[in-house]
């Protein structure tokens, strides 16, 4: 039983799917789109590794400035002599907002640090999914002009009009290919959720599912179209 998606798998059906569109449509934008998807894919293998692996080196800086301020605070405290009279409640005033707000942009600073690392790779992830979403975007401008009832219906057509010069069969099969493109889209953005735990990085891909799931629901309306008449 497997525990993930296996993203050599991904790039092996994008392989064939490409190959596919070639053979029925040689020379159609589409499979050029596909292609671009392929180089997305064998990429995210790649981006996936480097997501999942510690930033060594970031860590090393990190934890070497947390531990300069810990020292910088403990040399103060160190060489800072104590009063020779106790303390009253307005001394304790006076101390306590300036040393809140130390603890504050301490704290903040400390923050900032410990979550560089999870920042740098939830904006690789981020990167990953602008550039699916713009090529669902692009495979969903290819069935446009696929539209069965102008196909079956009878009438004519204007100046303007595209020209539709493929079969049912082909236009069903076209339909086809655009909403298996979806779907492997669908399925690399997926690959980023196994390898990143950020809640901003999983909503941004949880956003390229449903897109691809929406625009693949589409096409298959249209596919209907065609099988039913």
């Amino acid at each position: 039983m497997t525990s993930g998606l296996d993203a050599q798998q991904i790039v092996t059906t994008l392989e064939t799917l490409r190959n596919r569109i070639d053979e029925r449509f040689p020379g159609d934008s589409l499979g050029h789109v596909c292609g671009e998807v392929l180089d997305l894919a064998r990429a995210t293998m790649e981006r996936c590794a480097s997501i999942r692996k510690p930033l060594t080196w970031l860590r090393v800086i990190i934890w070497t400035v947390i531990a300069f301020i810990i020292g910088s605070i403990a040399s103060v405290l160190w060489v800072t002599s104590l009063p020779e009279r106790l303390p009253v409640l307005t001394d304790f005033v006076q101390i306590l907002e300036p040393a809140a707000n130390l603890a504050v942009l301490i704290g903040a600073v400390v923050f900032f640090l410990l979550t560089a690392e999870t920042r740098i790779k939830r904006r690789r992830a981020l990167d990953a999914t602008h550039e699916l979403r713009a090529l669902a975007h692009v495979v969903d401008i290819h069935t446009l002009t696929m539209d069965p009832d102008c196909l079956l219906a009878e009438g004519e057509d204007t100046d303007s009009s595209p020209k539709r010069e493929l079969t049912p069969f082909q236009m069903s099969r076209y339909l086809d290919y655009c909403s298996e493109t979806l779907s492997l889209i669908g399925k690399i953005a997926a690959l980023y959720a196994d390898h990143i735990v950020d809640s901003v990085a999983l909503n941004a891909i949880e956003s390229i599912e449903i897109l691809t799931t929406n625009l693949s629901r589409k096409i298959w309306q249209k596919i209907l179209m065609l099988r039913a008449a």
